[in-house]
């Protein structure tokens, strides 16, 4: 089984990129959607994230809004965070891949935003960054829901530059010339992994 891990800064189109394999009938685990769950009433992660960052809670889960704002910009408290989330995370991502073995799928994806920050590419046999120019992917993020200048550039300095992605990648698929560019690259991709 082919393990491709799938990464791209913030606004880069990786959640559009995802979809297009999933329409291709690849299986995608999706890290962020993990931790949503991980997060949400009755999630694994709870308890833990509860008594690290006291009046969190709301509804059974966490409020990830008052969360973020408590992490933002402190590197101790967001590496608490980490080391309750990346394990369970991983956890998850290895049953993924145990299930996907059983079903004899040919080619999987690993859908993880920050995955060469965290060396998640070592489980991967190869790796797909997306990218697009950089007034693209500002107009796409700052046209998000309380998203600010500020806030777009702090979590840029958190993330490895799309220039050094792209030098690491074995793959890049370009987001910024249209959806059916975009689909032919993820085509080409899943040709020459189930060879």
């Amino acid at each position: 089984m082919f393990v491709l891990g799938l990464t791209g800064s913030i606004g880069m189109g990786k959640t559009t990129a995802a979809a297009m394999f999933r329409y291709q009938k690849i299986p995608v685990y999706d890290a962020d959607a993990s931790v949503h769950e991980l997060l949400a009433p009755g999630g694994a992660a709870v308890p833990a994230v509860a008594d690290l960052f006291p009046g969190v809670l709301r509804d059974g889960g966490v409020d990830r809004q008052a969360l973020g704002k408590i992490v933002f910009d402190d590197p101790q408290a967001l590496g608490g965070l980490e080391s309750i989330l990346h394990p369970l995370v991983r956890k998850r991502q290895t049953a993924f891949l145990r299930f996907s073995a059983g079903q004899r799928r040919q080619l999987v994806v690993l859908d993880i935003p920050l995955l060469f920050e965290t060396g998640g590419d070592s489980a991967c046999d190869a790796v797909a960054v997306v990218s697009a120019p950089f007034y693209l992917q500002s107009l796409r993020v700052l046209a998000r829901s309380g998203m600010t200048a500020e806030k777009f550039f702090g979590i840029m300095a958190r993330q490895m530059s799309d220039l050094e992605k792209r030098r690491r990648a074995d793959f890049v698929i370009p987001t910024g010339l249209g959806r059916r560019k975009s689909l032919l690259s993820i085509r080409e991709i899943i040709k020459v992994t189930t060879r």
